[in-house]
Formats: C-alpha cells, structure tokens, sequence
C-alpha cells in the first residue's frame, strides 16, 4: 500500500517576535534566500523611510524602491523597475498595499519574495493572493505564496490600534467562512479541503478565544500566526474560499455601494461574520462572536461605521452580487429585502439585550 502524501505550498521560514526586523539580513543569508544580499525592497513613501534608515547598514546590497499606492500600475512599474538587476528576491517592507504590490511584482519578474508586515490588518501577508486597485475597481491576482514572512511584534505594536483590530475581525470571520463552504459542500456537492477548512477555522478560533487584548505579545502572537495561517489555507485549497464567504460579499458590497465611506476590511467582515452567523440559527456563536468583537473595539452594528440600519440590509441585499458563483448563506436564503430588514431587527435586538 503505498504511502500518498501531498507538498504544501508553504513559507520556508516564519519568524513571528519582537526584534525580528533586526534579523532579516541574517535569516535571509541563513535560509539560502539571499546570501549575496542582493535584494529589491519595496517600501511605502511615508513610514517606509525610517526603516529604510534602520535597515540600510544591515542590508549593504539592498536597492530601495517606494511604491505610493496599491495599484496595478504601481505593481507593474516596480517589476519594470527591478527587472534585469539580478536580485536574489523582492522584500515587500511595510503594510497590505507594499505587501501586495511586491507580490505581484516579484511573481512578474519570476523572483521569490519576502513578506515583511509592518502590520496586522488583514490576512493577506501570506496568501497566494495579490489585490491591487485597477481601473475598474480592485482585482485579485493568483500570485506564489512568499518564501518568508517577518513580522516584528515591536514595529506591528507602533501601527495604529485599528490595524490590529482590523485582522482580528479578519482572523475570525473564517469561522463563518469555513461555516459557508461547508454549506455549499452540503447543499451543492462543492469540493471541500479538509486541511484548508481546519487551518482557517482554528485560527480564527484562536483568536476568538484568546483572553488577552491587541497591547499583549501573547495576544498578537496569536493574532499574527493566524492570519498567516489564514493565507496558507488559501494556497492549500488553490482558492480564497476558506476565508472568504458571505462576510466578505457583504464587505465587498459596502466597498461598491458607499465607496467613500466604507470602513476597514477587518471591521466590515467582522461585522458581516457576526451577522451571517446569526442568520444560519448560530445564535449562540454569533452573539459570542459580537462580544469579542466588541471587547477589541470593533464594531458589531453598522451605526458604529456610521451606516444607517437601512444602508446594512442594502448592502446585504447586494451582497450575492458580488461573488458570483459563490454560494453563502446569503444564496442559500435567498431572502427578501423585507426578511433581511427583519432578520437585521432581530439581529440588532439580541445584539443590544
């Protein structure tokens, strides 16, 4: 009987501590990634600067490149840029955007890349997943998983609270997520990856569960792993489906329909989690889920983002549109605008009991 076993695309390294970033240029010489030290290394215009300040004598070889938005133009221009110089790879310093466009870029010019996250706002940092802003809107591009991720817990700690609340209303709408593919395996035969769906359920649960709050090493610790989890279940199930469901068709619906007023990514799918848990009779869950939430300081109604009750079931009535193909609770329910509106209603008053 022969043994089967599958290869997972996955980081050859994931350093996850306070003073990381003080390392970088000895692991990526450790891991073979770059011995020479020869590195692109993409940074932001604004917070970029003062770790190119720090990082500077530590990577001799390093050229620098500033990217000034998360656009599709901006992630071509940097391939056009660092393409013919002979790097050993592209380092991605700095937020989701930076991250993003190095991907892209790297994957463009056929050179591995490495995730340094100067935040914890989504879980992107390490999914096989490059979106980028295009000139119709925002798209997604398949793109390799990086070959290493940093994550300094000293420099995640100096971002703004609301980066850190932001992945962890990303972290734990995999619940709901991993909730609806099972849904849909039920419902209509889709294929579900059982690696993929416990990967992503149990980083969200550990961050669900987690005592601690976003001023805690132990706490980030969780949250940062999580999410890097969270990306690695992606590349596992060749899909964004095990972290992407119905909370997500609702994000992405408050993206389309009030542009200019759409909160973070993590608020809005931590919101839409807490929501379509209720709306699947998870009372339970759903109403833990909002008291965690609510215990880090993200929202769980839309009037905390400044949306109208009305606005909420709008967007939850445009949801489906979205994701076309995709089936959620949303599809499965098929509700009306009116069963929405009461849906919400009860929603809210179990929220406020």
């Amino acid at each position: 009987m022969p043994v089967l076993t599958r290869l997972i695309p996955s980081p050859v390294v994931v350093d996850i501590r306070g003073g990381a970033l003080d390392d970088l240029a000895g692991l990526l010489a450790d891991q073979r990634i770059s011995a020479s030290g020869k590195l692109a290394v993409a940074i932001s215009d604004g917070s970029g600067r003062a770790l190119r300040e720090r990082l500077t004598p530590a990577l001799p070889g390093a050229h620098w490149y500033s990217v000034s938005d998360g656009t599709l133009d901006s992630a071509v221009k940097l391939a056009d840029d660092i393409k013919g110089n002979r790097y050993d790879a592209v380092v991605g310093l700095g937020g989701g955007k930076i991250v993003d466009v190095a991907k892209y870029a790297a994957a463009r010019v056929g050179l591995p890349m490495v995730a340094v996250a100067t935040n914890l706002a989504h879980d992107g940092l390490c999914s096989p997943v490059a979106t980028l802003d295009n000139d119709n809107g925002r798209g997604s591009y398949g793109v390799p998983t990086p070959i290493a991720v940093v994550i300094d817990l000293d420099i995640v700690r100096q971002a703004p609270a609301r980066f850190v609340r932001s992945g962890i209303g990303d972290a734990v709408s995999n619940i709901s997520c991993v909730a609806d593919w099972e849904l849909a395996h039920d419902v209509k035969g889709e294929e579900i990856d059982g690696l993929a769906a416990a990967m992503a359920r149990q980083a969200g649960e550990a961050v669900l569960r987690h005592p601690g709050g976003i001023a805690d090493d132990a706490f980030l610790k969780v949250l940062a792993e999580g999410l890097v989890l969270t990306g690695i279940s992606m590349s596992v199930a060749g899909d964004s489906r095990p972290a992407s469901g119905a909370c997500h068709e609702i994000n992405h619906a408050f993206d389309l329909l009030y542009p200019k007023r759409a909160a973070s990514h993590g608020e809005q799918v931590g919101l839409g989690a807490c929501f379509a848990m209720y709306l699947r009779g998870a009372r339970e869950e759903s109403m833990h889920m909002a008291a965690t939430l609510r215990r880090h300081g993200l929202p769980v109604v839309p009037e905390e983002i400044g949306f109208t009750a009305d606005e909420f079931v709008q967007a939850v009535d445009y949801a489906p549109q979205t994701r076309p193909g995709r089936f959620t609770i949303l599809e499965h329910l098929n509700l009306s605008t009116d069963q929405i509106r009461d849906a919400y209603a009860d929603y809210a008053k179990a929220i406020h009991s």
